[in-house]
């Protein structure tokens, strides 16, 4: 079953820490079997919906998703965004 990764930032500190991060973390998630389906500033926000920086990607299981964060590849990215954002990642399983 599909399973859906929602990053969520809720603050950028420091945007050349974010810039090193996304030129990581993209090809990290590509490796890891995601595709992106949306990314970027969302173009509404209701309740308590935040207007910051915004990702979805599929994977073919949450599984995969996991492995994914934990990858390699992707810790050297979440490294070198260290403190320059405030994020909720969650993983999904899609129907």
């Amino acid at each position: 079953m599909s399973a859906y990764w929602i990053n969520t930032f809720r603050e950028i500190r420091d945007p050349e820490k974010l810039d090193a991060y996304v030129a990581l973390a993209g090809p990290a998630m590509r490796a890891g079997g995601g595709t992106f389906l949306a990314r970027g500033t969302p173009a509404a926000a209701f309740e308590q919906g935040t207007r910051e920086r915004t990702t979805l990607i599929v994977f073919d299981s949450v599984e995969q998703a996991v492995a994914a964060y934990e990858s390699p590849a992707y810790q050297e990215a979440l490294a070198a965004l260290g403190d320059g954002a405030v994020r909720d990642i969650r993983i999904v399983e899609g129907l």
